[in-house]
Order: C-alpha cells, then structure tokens, then sequence
C-alpha cells in the first residue's frame, strides 16, 4: 500500500510540474482596443475619389506568447464598429452612403475569425493572415483579412492592414451623388491602423 501511494504521489508531482512547465512558457493574453482606432473606407467616383474616417470602434483578441516573448497563435479576434461612426465631412455623401450600407436596419460592421496563420517579420514584427466572418450591409460572407502587427517596447501592439471590399458581393448598391450625375465604383478599401493594450 505505502509503495502503490508513493507511486500515485510521484505521478501527481510530476504532472504538476510538467502543467506548471507548460504554463510557464505559453501564456493566453487578451487584448483590446477601444481607441486609438482609425478607419479609412476609401473608394472612387466618375468626379473624384472619396474617403469616410473613423476613430470609433471595438477590437478584442486572444494571443498565446511563449516564454521567448514570440507570438506564436491567435486564438480568436472580433471587431466592430457603427456604419454611422463613418464621416466624408460631407452631409449629403454620408446620408447616401448610410443608404448603401442600410445603416438602418444593420448599423455594425464587423468581423470575427477563430483562425489565424502568423508569420514573424523580424524581431518584433508579424504577418498575419485572419480567416473569419465580415458583416456589412447585413450580408455576412467569409472573408480573409491581412495585417501587420508590431510589438511594441510597451507590450501594446500595432496593427495595420486593408481590405478591398466588392459591394455587389454584399448586397450593395454603389451610392450615387448630385442627382445621380456622380456615380461610385464598385469596390471599396477599408484601411485600418489600431493598437491593442492588454487587458
């Protein structure tokens, strides 16, 4: 009985310490954003080319760092922001555009991806590639979405990327402008530049 006892302990000490191990070189952090956001939906016209910022927004990931401080997964990430927060600085365009983006009935645009591949630049430096589900317009379709993310001294981390964006995919009509003599292009690039703290 002491011997199948000592047995049992010695299993149980050695799994703690190879959990403790485990947990020791690989941490899940959670990050977020909800400012220093800016957004840049950019796109073209038979006039001029035309761009909406916005600095509101919500971003929110989970990222597993080992021990050597390298980001090796992000396990999940979701962002979101009001079709509204977007401004030209042009009442009648932005009243149009709320239109294009039925901003009435589907106010969000967001995404949400539960896979992510991560590529290391340089030291601090990564690629990352986010497989998930963009929401505009109230049509939601599988989308992958590019960025570049770089660590900073602080911990926090900036990232940056773009996504060119069919209107027509998602059940959009091309916003059209002084009595229909101005008419938009179909696609559209949503630019994104944020840094995430952890929490």
């Amino acid at each position: 009985m002491i011997k199948r006892s000592n047995t049992h302990f010695y299993k149980l000490f050695f799994t703690s310490i190879c959990a403790l191990l485990f947990f020791n070189a690989f941490s899940q952090v959670n990050y977020s954003a909800k400012k220093n956001i800016s957004l840049i939906l950019s796109g073209t016209s038979t006039l001029h080319d035309w761009d909406m910022t916005s600095n509101q927004g919500t971003f929110e990931a989970n990222i597993i760092i080992n021990a050597s401080k390298v980001i090796t997964t992000v396990n999940a990430l979701s962002f979101s922001t009001k079709a509204e927060s977007l401004k030209s600085g042009h009442d009648a365009m932005d009243k149009n555009a709320y239109v294009a983006l039925k901003s009435d009935k589907s106010p969000v645009i967001s995404f949400t991806s539960n896979q992510s591949t991560i590529t290391k630049l340089d030291a601090t430096t990564y690629s990352v590639k986010s497989y998930g589900k963009l929401t505009i317009a109230g049509t939601t379709l599988d989308q992958e979405i590019n960025a570049t993310c770089k660590v900073n001294s602080d911990r926090s981390i900036t990232v940056m990327g773009s996504k060119k964006i069919s209107m027509k995919e998602f059940g959009m009509s091309a916003p059209t402008f002084m009595m229909g003599t101005v008419q938009t292009g179909n696609d559209v690039e949503l630019k994104f530049d944020l840094k995430l703290a952890k929490l």
